[in-house]
């Protein structure tokens, strides 16, 4: 069978409007003085757009000889013919100054608000200290390409289909497992989702747990992710700002501001951005609250595995299973282009979750998670956290160092925390 070539600005030929050649030779130079071929680009043969159009291979030639005439074209043997290096790409040249205008249909109050989303989260630049971006001695690389290729050395047994919305089910057994172990997180692996980490599951969370006029607590200082998802997308939902103290969100101060909220979304192990942990007397009385007002607590515990000092509390989850979400990632200790993160769900929650989910992006990579789940079942993972938490360790101490030297403490308060991947400091 004959290729078919793809090129659309010769779609507008038609055979019953005038000499074939004659038509040909104007769209291709169009589309050359349009942008839509640029130098270099190979032409498909005589014969296979003569197949392509349906018409003499005469005809191609005497347009093709046109253009080589007027040196738009140029043809070397064995090589075919293609578009003149000797023309300056014009990227559009002749329709520039019309695509420069503004649209005449005005951009929505929401595209608006999204635009200036893209613009306040643009990636972090690769430089020194760059705030949740681990160094290049914590990265994984020669283990994880290893169980990579072992992967993907399985060729035919590999799936190549849709995949379970829900995510594979041997990560989500190996995470039941390792958060059952790490952070006394009380779970079956149905209840468990992957996510492509906890910015979609806050955004989740969002559109399913509230009904319209509904109020939700959330920390004061906070993620920025959390606060941007109920400026730019949550609709008649308000954010009551419950500021934090050393002992984390002020549970009282929430009371007295809206008793009545449907949730709270929290960061208890490592408040972000101010890195205090939530003492245990403020998480019994939240759950008391949250279990009072029948409202759920959404708990980020997005980098509770690098801890320095002493023994983490246990999670919130574990202190009441089904009122609590809890969102968890490995961006902070892997690497964030892993984009692989899950969130632990009362079972009532786990359909309306992968619900929203399929209609957002279907399911996450299913490569990435047999490598990741293989990661965890074989110990790399905790291996690796040890491992990870020497080196922050030990970079932590000497920054600390330098501050503490040559940073008078008149000028400017450090408060380390004890875990994490940034410290604060006052100036």
């Amino acid at each position: 069978m004959a290729k078919v070539v793809e090129l659309p600005s010769i779609a507008k030929i038609n055979k019953s409007q005038g000499k074939i050649s004659a038509q040909l030779t104007q769209a291709l130079r169009e589309a050359v003085q349009s942008g839509d071929l640029q130098p270099g680009d190979p032409l498909p043969s005589s014969r296979e757009l003569a197949q392509t159009l349906g018409v003499a291979r005469g005809t191609i030639i005497e347009a093709y000889d046109q253009l080589l005439a007027e040196g738009v074209f140029d043809s070397q043997p064995r090589t075919g013919t293609y578009v003149s290096h000797a023309l300056v790409k014009t990227s559009g040249i002749q329709h520039s100054s019309k695509e420069n205008k503004p649209n005449s249909i005005p951009l929505t109050k929401s595209a608006r608000s999204y635009a200036k989303v893209l613009d306040e989260f643009k990636p972090l630049p690769h430089v020194p200290f760059a705030v949740s971006v681990p160094v290049g001695r914590t990265q994984p690389s020669d283990i994880w390409r290893k169980f990579g290729n072992k992967y993907r050395s399985r060729g035919a047994g590999v799936p190549s289909g849709y995949g379970e919305p829900q995510g594979v089910l041997s990560l989500r057994i190996a995470i039941a497992d390792y958060v059952r172990r790490s952070r006394s997180v009380h779970c079956e692996p149905e209840q468990i989702v992957i996510t492509p980490g906890i910015q979609q599951s806050l955004y989740i969370c969002s559109q399913i747990l509230f009904e319209a006029k509904d109020e939700v607590w959330i920390e004061d200082p906070a993620y920025r992710g959390t606060t941007a998802i109920f400026e730019h997308t949550v609709q008649n939902i308000r954010m009551v700002r419950v500021p934090v103290d050393e002992e984390g969100i002020q549970v009282e101060t929430g009371i007295r501001f809206s008793k009545n909220a449907r949730a709270a979304f929290v960061t208890p192990s490592h408040q972000y951005p101010l890195g205090m942990p939530m003492s245990l007397a403020r998480r019994t009385a939240l759950l008391a609250w949250a279990k009072q007002q029948n409202a759920w607590i959404i708990e980020d515990d997005y980098d509770s595995e690098l801890r320095y000092n002493g023994q983490p509390f246990p999670s919130l989850q574990g202190m009441a299973p089904d009122q609590v979400i809890y969102l968890g990632t490995f961006s902070k200790v892997l690497f964030p282009s892993l984009r692989l993160g899950y969130a632990v769900l009362p079972k009532e929650l786990v359909a309306s979750f992968c619900g929203l989910r399929v209609l957002i992006d279907r399911h996450p990579p299913a490569a990435d998670q047999h490598v990741l789940a293989a990661f965890i079942q074989e110990g790399y993972l905790e291996r690796h956290i040890r491992r990870t938490r020497n080196v922050y360790a030990e970079v932590r101490e000497y920054i600390i160092g330098l501050i503490e030297k040559y940073i008078p403490q008149e000028l400017a308060w450090l408060q380390p925390g004890d875990q994490g991947m940034h410290m604060v400091l006052w100036l």
